[in-house]
């Protein structure tokens, strides 16, 4: 009978043993990462060779973007739509789209045969200013002698005030037409008027060609000058209370996106468009550069409002498989040799070579990674 409670107790001592060993297995955690297998291991030698770099993960600042599109434009003072003051037909006109023009360069020349009548109408006022001048003055003259009655004498200063206002609208028209008026007293008449540029900058459309028709409403060219161009952005009202003069901004036009151009907020619109309902903004760009850029290009922008601090690597060190993002984890470092294992992350916003890493938390602090090479490194 002993031998038989001996037996029972024993029996029982190991199922509690057993049992207990069931719930400490059963607390382990399930996705234990020490356990990841080694993906790959590479010397030193292959490691230099492959201008490999080990690193730790890094807190980065990552920008608050709110994104804008736009175009390149112009300020008013520095664009200029060319039409004529009269109507003519144009005569030599020397110049192409894309030409390079200074302020006061000869554009076009048009020809007129009113224009000779308007010349020979300034000069008939400047005759009869002389014989008017003199009239006037020998009725005042008679006049302070009582010669004359006072009915003459006003009779002829206001036939010379009114030739002498049509003498100096004439001298002005023709000004304005670009002729000498003293070249016009000195006989030299002629039927062409010559059209000169009012800024400097390069030609960006061209109406006109030789004997062709113009009048006082065509449009004959444009002339913008891109030394002073800026970024006309439209951002929706929601925005608007984020913006701020000088904030940064990049701008990207489509046909160079990588190529990011550094810009700042200059002027914040005050109205909002009832249609589009945006609000214009105006910016600047930081630095010159040599790019000729046409004004009305289209562009796409970020205006960076604020800030945010994150755990980042580079955006270079991330591999993607099967929608999957990976880096890879240095899991030992013995003699020559390093090993590495491919861990899973999370991606969030990327900036400025560096991407966000949304699980950092599965990581621990003292975590070395492959900064540089893991692609090389993957296609072994």
């Amino acid at each position: 009978m002993k031998d038989i409670l001996k037996y029972l107790c024993s029996c029982c001592i190991v199922f509690v043993l057993f049992s207990c060993g069931e719930e400490k297995e059963s607390g382990k955690p399930t996705s234990d990462h020490t356990d990841d297998p080694i993906i790959t291991t590479v010397s030193r030698a292959q490691f230099r060779q492959g201008e490999m770099k080990i690193g730790k993960m890094s807190a980065r600042a990552f920008p608050v973007i709110i994104e804008a599109t736009g175009m390149i434009d112009a300020p008013p003072d520095y664009k200029a739509v060319i039409s004529s003051f009269t109507n003519g037909y144009v005569k030599r006109t020397p110049l192409l789209v894309g030409d390079q023009v200074k302020k006061g360069q000869f554009l076009l020349s048009l020809e007129n045969p009113e224009f000779l009548e308007l010349q020979q109408q300034y000069l008939d006022a400047r005759e009869q200013m002389t014989y008017l001048r003199s009239e006037y003055e020998r009725e005042r003259a008679l006049r302070e002698e009582e010669i004359t009655s006072e009915r003459n004498l006003l009779k002829a200063e206001s036939d010379y005030n009114r030739n002498l206002s049509r003498f100096n609208a004439l001298r002005e028209k023709l000004k304005m037409l670009n002729i000498d008026p003293s070249a016009v007293e000195k006989g030299e008449i002629s039927a062409v008027i010559s059209i000169y540029s009012p800024i400097t900058g390069s030609i960006t459309a061209m109406n006109v060609n030789k004997g062709k028709y113009i009048s006082t409403a065509d449009e004959l060219m444009k002339i913008v000058n891109s030394d002073h161009i800026h970024i006309e952005l439209n951002v929706f009202e929601k925005h608007v209370l984020q913006l701020k003069k000088g904030q940064d901004m990049w701008v990207n036009l489509p046909e160079v996106e990588s190529d990011s151009i550094p810009a700042e907020v200059y002027l914040v619109g005050g109205a909002v468009d009832e249609k589009s309902r945006t609000v214009k903004v105006h910016g600047h760009f930081k630095k010159n550069d040599t790019r000729q850029y046409a004004t009305g290009m289209f562009v796409n922008a970020g205006i960076i409002t604020d800030s945010t601090k994150s755990m980042a690597l580079p955006t270079e060190s991330i591999l993607t498989l099967d929608n999957e993002n990976y880096v890879l984890l240095l899991a030992e470092q013995k003699g020559d040799n390093y090993s590495f294992k491919k861990r899973e992350v999370k991606l969030g916003k990327t900036y400025r070579g560096y991407t966000e890493i949304l699980n950092h938390q599965d990581f621990s602090e003292g975590n070395e990674f492959l900064l540089q090479g893991a692609f090389s490194l993957l296609g072994e």
